[in-house]
This record gives C-alpha cells, structure tokens and sequence, in this order.
C-alpha cells in the first residue's frame, strides 16, 4: 500500500488524502508520460518529446481523451497498451488498484488508507469501504469484459479476428472509464459507426453507467427500487435523466437539417446520432458526428453538457450533476420562498449547499482564467475554438473542434493542468471546506450582517 503520510504521531506533518490523491496521480501521469515518451512508443521510431508525451498521459489517466497525435496510427502497440493502461488506473483510481494489489498480496488495509479510500470514493464514512472497492473492480472488469465481447462482434468482421478481439478490450475499457480515445484512426473517432445500433448502444450504455458513479450502480443492482434509494442516487438519476433527455431533443432539432452534420442520415442514424451525442458530452469524447461541423447552437449547448459532467464516485468529470442538482433545487426553493434546499421530501443540509457553490464557482474561475491565457498563446483559433477545448479539458470529456494538434507547449501544459484539476479538483475543493468546517466548530462566529444582492 501507499505508505507516503500514513504516520499518526505528528498529523501536522502528514499529508492529507487529498493530498495524496493528488500526488498519486501527478506520479502515474508522470510515469506514463516517461513510457510514451520512450522511441518504440511511437511507430515511426522517434519520440514523440516530453511534452506530447505529458499531455497524452495526462488526457489518459485525467479519462479525457484530448489528443496531440491520432492514437490508432501513431502509437505502437506498446504505446497503445501504456494508454490503455493509464486508462484503467486513471478511471478506477489509483487508490482502487492499489487496493486490489494490497488484498492480492494479503495486506492488512489501515485506517489512514481507509481515508484515502474514502476521499478517493467520495463516501461519507470510512465503513464498507473496502468491501465497496472490491464490488467496483469485480463490476468494473464484468461490464468492461460483456461489452468488449459484444464490440468485437462488430469490429472482427472488419479488422480481422486478433485487431477486431483488441479494438473490443479498447473500446470497451475506453468508454466504460468515459476516456473517449479511440483506434479508428484520422481523428475520426467513432464517425463510420454513425447510424451502426450495436457500437452506439453498447458505447453510450458504457459511458452512462460509468458517468453515473460505482456508489449509485451498486445501490441500484442491490436494491432495484426508486423508492428505496438514497437521496444521493435518485437526485443522480434524475439530473441524468433530465440532462439526456434534453440533449436528445436539442441535439435532434438543432442538427437534422444540418447538411454536415445529420441531413444526409436516416431517420434511424439522426435518432442513434441525437441520443449518443447527448450522452458523450458527460466526459466521454466519443462523437459519431464531427463536432467542428456542428452548429453554433449545438457547440454552445454541449458547453454546457460538458461543464456539467458527470456524476460522483464513477469516471466521469465536470462539476457532477449532483452539484448541479443542488444548485438548482436551492434556487427553486428560494423561488418558493422556503430556507431550505429540499428534494424528495428531504432537507439538503446548509454545508453541502455552500460547497456546491463553491465548487462551480471554482470551476467557473478556472475556466475563465485559463481560456483568457489560451487567448493570448494561441493565435489563429477562435474563442469559441478555445473556450470549447478548456471546457473539455476540465470536464475531462475530450471533445474538440481540431485545434488539439496545433496548440503551443504552453497551451498543451495549460490544458494538461485543466484536465488535472478537473479530475481531481472537485474533490480537493470539497475535502478542504469539509476540513475548514470542523475546525470551525466550536470557536467563535462574528457578527451577522446584511448586503444587498440581486
């Protein structure tokens, strides 16, 4: 097990969870970038440099799917592989497969772990943490395993039994950790298998149970009524009910006469075309229609999509739908003119409200600031272009409008650390006002006052 901070004689001097979850995956996203950075990683023999080698690692193991370079005809074998496997880990979480290797080896998991664990999983307590980590992997590798046989159903009859048996295991794992990278080649992502029912259906089912969170799939398979779920799982269901069906319909009548996009479909194809392409902007960064040809409306609107993200404890980034739930339960019961932000007949409590707040309001600042910064490095792009690549970045969503490629080192290490953030800074955010909290308790409040809003 990880034993950095694990000591709890001086906690002053300890790292927090937080912080160990951080350093963790800066560790693998550096590891990754040294192994893709390597001459045999790339098919033409030469590396690919440092920092394209960085920010792929980084778009792997951050599950975004941004790419400098086409990763089905530029990487090796090997090259393919370490992506595959930075995936994985990048989708599980360290703290998962670090588990998995303590348990294999018969390791004793301690309580400062435990905490790791619990952070990393976004739990409220310690208890059943183990037992819910080991449910994620045996669930994790069961689903990943169906869908990889039911991908190369499709792709053997393409590429040919060993090739079509690989793109299965690739796509199955890519699209359950919501990492977006693809083996079709020329950028093309999943465009060819537009109006294909199995690729779409079996590709967005992945992308929705892993957005949706382990927490609320374990809860649904155990309990298998809406009645009976938490309060965290049903307002899950519901914003990502709300947010698929919404992005259907948009998608379907902003797009169907669009001559590049989905005017020359069949009904069947704008229909599977509509649906996927509401699902992919919830940090998955397949599309099976070419982005950069959409219309303005639909660009805007998968903004939005992809600043949302999706839900806790699973592979999905962006601010969560939970939070986004809040927010918007908070401002209906504001309109309703009660103190309260309630839902399903239960009371949020006041803490959770304001970390919301402040997660999106951090996220926002974020954005912001690094798509200002592009603006001035990137020459050439619009800022629609680069507004759109910084969202995708911190959504880790990996949805582009081609200018990945052409960004500057200065851009590519910017959107490295966005995509960074964006997988790991909800969390850090949330810990640390968790923490300022109960060292509050108990010590002195000031006086309250008023200031006008609104």
């Amino acid at each position: 097990m990880i034993t950095i901070g694990f000591g709890l004689k001086n906690e002053d001097t300890q790292l927090n969870p937080a912080q160990i979850l951080v350093i963790g995956f800066a560790t693998v996203i550096l590891i990754g970038a040294i192994l893709l950075s390597l001459p045999f990683a790339s098919k033409n023999g030469e590396s690919i440099g440092f920092i394209n080698a960085l920010f792929t690692s980084a778009s792997a193991v951050c599950v975004t799917g941004l790419v400098v370079v086409d990763t089905g005809t530029h990487w090796t074998i090997f090259g393919q592989v370490i992506i595959l496997l930075l995936i994985q880990i990048g989708g599980l979480g360290f703290m998962t497969l670090t588990t998995l290797i303590a348990l294999v080896l018969g390791k004793r998991i301690m309580l400062r772990e435990r905490l790791i664990m619990q952070e990393a999983l976004n739990q409220f307590s310690t208890a059943g943490v183990v037992r819910l980590t080991q449910r994620i992997i045996i669930t994790t590798f069961t689903i990943e395993g169906i869908a990889a046989l039911l991908l190369s159903i499709r792709f053997i009859p393409i590429y040919g039994l060993p090739k079509g048996i690989g793109f299965g295991i690739f796509h199955s794992i890519s699209a359950f950790c919501n990492a977006g990278f693809d083996l079709i080649g020329d950028f093309r992502s999943l465009t060819p298998f537009v109006e294909d029912p199995l690729v779409n259906i079996v590709v967005g089912s992945l992308i929705v149970i892993g957005g949706l969170g382990f927490t609320v799939v374990m809860e649904i398979w155990n309990k298998r009524s809406f009645k009976n779920f938490s309060l965290h799982t049903k307002l899950v269901i519901l914003i990502t009910g709300i947010l698929l069906s919404i992005g259907f319909i948009v998608i379907l009548i902003l797009e169907y006469s669009n001559p590049n996009t989905m005017a020359g479909l069949t009904l069947k194809g704008k229909f599977l075309s509509a649906a996927f392409h509401s699902i992919t902007p919830r940090t998955a960064g397949f599309n099976t229609l070419p982005t950069d040809k959409l219309t303005m409306a639909s660009i805007f609107f998968t903004i939005v999509l992809m600043f949302i993200g999706g839900s806790p404890a699973g592979t999905a980034g962006g601010v969560k739908t939970t939070t986004a739930g809040v927010i918007l339960w908070t401002i209906i019961s504001e309109i309703r003119g009660k103190t309260d932000t309630e839902v399903f007949r239960k009371r949020i409590p006041r803490e959770i409200v304001s970390r919301s707040l402040a997660i999106v309001g951090l996220a926002g600042v974020l954005v912001v600031i690094v798509t200002m910064i592009l603006s001035i490095t990137e020459k050439g792009h619009s800022f629609l272009e680069i507004f759109f690549e910084v969202t995708s970045a911190f959504g880790t969503v990996g949805l582009s409008l081609g200018i990945t490629s052409s960004l500057t080192d200065i851009g590519k290490l910017l959107i490295s650390l966005t995509m960074f953030a964006g997988r790991v800074g909800p969390l850090t955010v949330a810990l640390a006002l968790a923490n300022q909290q109960l060292r509050n308790k108990g010590h002195y409040r000031y006086p309250e006052d008023k200031v006008i809003v609104g």
